[in-house]
């Protein structure tokens, strides 16, 4: 009896002992806390704003503000593509030496406005997604599945990789440039309502 009870005794040690994939804590946090921190600077960015002033823009090259939230749709739901592909491959923790550039590092370069980037054609506002109203529910409808995603995953976010001009990334810092992309757009929008030509209403 008494090697029954050690043996379930060890067992449930064994149990607690045992380690989840999945997110730390603290990489969960920082993840949900970019989320939702760039997702309410978009909304406090356009609050208020006349239609006069939505589709201002500064030059012909330029996007207007509704141009940009547009642009933000159609590369969230892309970045969850990515995200999705680098998942499909299994969990490789021998290729975390291909990450080189730490999280703030990364933020520090998608949210950089003064190096432009050209976008590639198929994420240009055009459009497509239909009225405003519908590219910003488009916007906020993906970016609650990834905040959801977030703090109910058990995949090894750390360990899935996806590729980026610049380098290797993992699968968190996939969200974390996502983040950052909506934090460097809301610049720009800023930037647009800077213009001495901006609508005053």
């Amino acid at each position: 009896m008494k090697k029954v009870i050690l043996s379930i005794v060890v067992l449930v040690l064994m149990g607690f002992g045992l380690t989840s994939p999945g997110l730390t804590d603290t990489d969960q946090e920082m993840a949900i806390k970019e989320l939702t921190k760039t997702q309410k600077h978009l909304k406090h960015a356009i609050k208020g704003l006349s239609n006069q002033q939505m589709n201002f823009k500064p030059s012909s090259e330029s996007w207007s503000i509704a141009e940009c939230v547009e642009h933000l749709a159609i590369s969230e739901n892309a970045f969850n593509g990515m995200l999705q592909g680098a998942l499909k491959a299994p969990a490789d923790p021998s290729k975390r030496d291909s990450v080189k550039l730490t999280d703030q590092q990364l933020l520090g370069i998608i949210t950089d406005r003064s190096k432009k980037v050209k976008t590639r054609e198929e994420f240009e506002p055009k459009g497509k997604i239909g009225s405003l109203q519908e590219a910003l529910k488009a916007f906020n409808t993906k970016r609650k599945e990834h905040i959801t995603y977030v703090k109910n995953t058990e995949d090894d976010l750390r360990n899935h990789y996806g590729q980026l001009p610049f380098g290797t990334i993992d699968g968190l810092q996939i969200i974390i440039f996502m983040s950052g992309h909506t934090e460097r757009h809301v610049k720009q929008m800023e930037e647009v309502m800077a213009h001495t030509d901006f609508p005053k209403e």
